[in-house]
């Protein structure tokens, strides 16, 4: 059985875009004779190990946190004394990535580029020499859309060791029940109007402040499904926009009430303002529900999933009076939402089936595996 280390700075009960896509991997790839454990780092500044879905899961000991990134001396320990195949790390997380090159591992290494550093720019003035050299030791760098690799200046120099694999949901999970239509009936009427849904966490790339200067002008109910470092701003925001009873925020919600939000909105709006919204796998999840989606325009992956006028809407990014005017569109006309809705409904059944994703990496796994060359 292969043994493969994935590295991030968190995973599960912490969610988000990248934590769900690791540990969704993670449960896939042990359907297909693949031992996977994660490597990150802990929230407190004790190392523990335990076992999350069968997965072995390290966290280890937080020292502090600066640029978005946690920070732990003992991951450096931690990658000396795991003993994988190879090691996958999932990009950006630069203690993970410092930590790879300095400690001499010698298992091959595969990389997902989930996105570019974009806000953190002092950081990349020091970190870039160490991004370039993981860049290039990787024998593959995984990409979830082509337009990534198009649009990102620090893939072109390794774009030969480039491969898209789409990112996948397990469709399973978003099958509604009589359970789930009861509580999605019951947010409706408490909201008393049309729902308008963002579901992430609330961070500066989000582009929320924009969608919230979009709602004075929007005859509708906007739900924020997450919590993150910008609600107090944004709640803020809400108070002098004379939003306070249009606007809920929901924070962290289980998978029974997530689904629930997704089956009582009519519209699921991914608003973003910067690249580093790479992707937006909370589209895939929407769609799965049957919604249309609005999302911007980013030259990253975010059209790559939501196509205009057959999944969904693009706007401009920044631009509240555009987003405005398309959720009104949208909510004037029944039959549009329908068609978009049953066309993201079928591309996510036909191209982002989590199975397919994990059959794809564990190609590249044994490809890694075929040729043992010394790295």
């Amino acid at each position: 059985m292969m043994r493969v280390l994935h590295v991030y700075k968190n995973y599960f009960p912490t969610v988000g875009g990248i934590e769900n896509h690791v540990r969704l991997l993670c449960h896939e790839l042990q359907k297909l004779d693949v031992e996977p454990a994660v490597l990150v780092a802990n929230t407190s500044r004790r190392t523990q190990v335990d076992q999350v879905g069968g997965v072995r899961v390290t966290r280890a000991g937080r020292i502090g946190f600066a640029a978005s990134t946690p920070l732990s001396l003992s991951l450096f320990r931690q990658m000396q004394i795991q003993r994988p195949d190879l090691v996958h790390l999932h990009f950006p997380y630069p203690i993970g990535e410092l930590a790879y090159l300095l400690c001499g591992h010698h298992a091959r290494l595969v990389i997902t580029y989930h996105a570019d550093i974009v806000k953190q720019k002092k950081l990349l003035l020091v970190y870039g020499p160490f991004m370039r050299a993981i860049l290039r030791r990787a024998d593959r760098i995984l990409i979830s859309n082509p337009r990534l690799l198009e649009t990102s200046p620090h893939l072109t120099p390794v774009a030969d060791k480039c491969v898209t694999i789409p990112f996948g949901l397990d469709l399973s999970q978003f099958e509604i029940t009589a359970q789930v239509r009861a509580r999605a009936a019951e947010i409706r009427q408490q909201a008393g109007k049309p729902i308008v849904l963002f579901v992430g966490l609330l961070r500066y790339y989000k582009g929320l402040d924009y969608l919230l200067r979009a709602m004075p002008t929007v005859d509708a109910h906007l739900r924020l499904v997450g919590q993150g470092p910008m609600e107090g701003e944004l709640r803020q925001l809400t108070t002098e926009l004379g939003l306070g009873d249009r606007v809920r925020f929901c924070g962290q919600v289980d998978d029974q009430e997530l689904l629930a939000s997704y089956h009582a909105a009519e519209i699921f709006v991914l608003p973003s303002s910067h690249r580093s919204e790479a992707f937006g796998l909370v589209q895939l999840e929407a769609m799965a529900c049957g919604l249309p989606v609005i999302c911007t325009e980013l030259g990253t992956g975010t059209t790559y999933v939501n196509r205009h006028g057959e999944t969904g809407l693009v706007v401009p990014p920044r631009d509240p009076a555009a987003l405005a005017e398309t959720l009104n569109v949208l909510l004037r006309d029944a039959e549009l939402r329908q068609r978009l809705g049953q066309g993201g409904l079928a591309r996510v059944r036909r191209d982002f089936n989590a199975r397919r994703m994990a059959d794809e990496v564990l190609s590249i796994y044994q490809e890694m595996s075929r040729d043992r060359r010394a790295p």
